[in-house]
C-alpha cells in the first residue's frame, strides 16, 4: 500500500511566469514553491540546488515495486517521465522570465532494466540548443556507478508571450 500527497501545482505555475526558469527551479528546490504532482506520484525529485545549473538538470529516483510493469522491471513510461522531466527542466533553465516551453517530440532508447534494490538512479538533462522558437536537449539515465540505462532527446516549442497589437 502507498499513500502520498501533493500541493496545488498552480501556485508554482503562477510563480514560474514571474521568474527566469533557472530562478524558478532553484526556488522550487529550496521549498519556496511546491514541486509538480507527477514527482510525488512517481517518487522522483529535483532535490538538491547543485542539481540545477544553467543548461543542466539532474532528477533522482530509487526504483521501487510500484514502478514495475507486468514482467518485473520498471515500466518504460517511468523512464520516459523521468527523462522528459530532466530534458524539459534543462531547457527551462535557459529561458527568461515569462517564457515557457512544451515538449514537441521525445525519443527514448532503453538500454537495460531498472530493478528494485539497485539504489538511486539519476536522469541528467543537458541543453543542446535554444533558439527563438525551438529548443533541443539530451538526457542520460545513470546508476550510481554511471552505467547507462536509457538515453533520450527532445525537441521543445518555446512559448513566448504574445505581443500586443499597436
Amino acid at each position: 500500500m502507498r499513500t502520498y500527497t501533493w500541493e496545488d501545482p498552480l501556485v508554482g505555475a503562477e510563480a514560474a511566469r514571474h521568474l527566469s526558469g533557472l530562478d524558478y527551479l532553484r526556488a522550487m528546490v529550496r521549498g519556496d514553491f511546491p514541486g509538480p504532482p507527477i514527482a510525488a506520484s512517481l517518487d522522483f525529485s529535483l532535490a538538491r540546488e547543485e542539481d540545477i545549473e544553467d543548461g543542466r538538470v539532474t532528477f533522482r529516483m530509487v526504483p521501487q515495486e510500484f514502478h514495475y510493469n507486468p514482467i518485473g522491471s520498471v515500466h518504460g513510461g517511468v523512464y520516459a517521465t523521468l527523462l522528459d522531466s530532466a530534458l524539459g527542466c534543462a531547457i527551462h533553465t535557459r529561458l527568461p522570465t515569462g517564457v515557457g516551453y512544451t515538449t514537441l517530440e521525445l525519443k527514448v532508447n532503453y538500454i537495460r532494466p531498472l530493478l528494485v534494490g539497485m539504489g538511486e538512479v539519476r536522469a541528467v538533462g543537458e541543453v543542446l540548443s535554444v533558439s527563438r522558437q525551438v529548443a533541443t536537449a539530451q538526457a542520460r539515465l545513470l546508476d550510481e556507478r554511471d552505467r547507462l540505462f536509457a538515453h533520450a532527446t527532445t525537441t521543445c516549442l518555446i512559448l513566448r508571450p504574445q505581443r500586443s497589437a499597436p
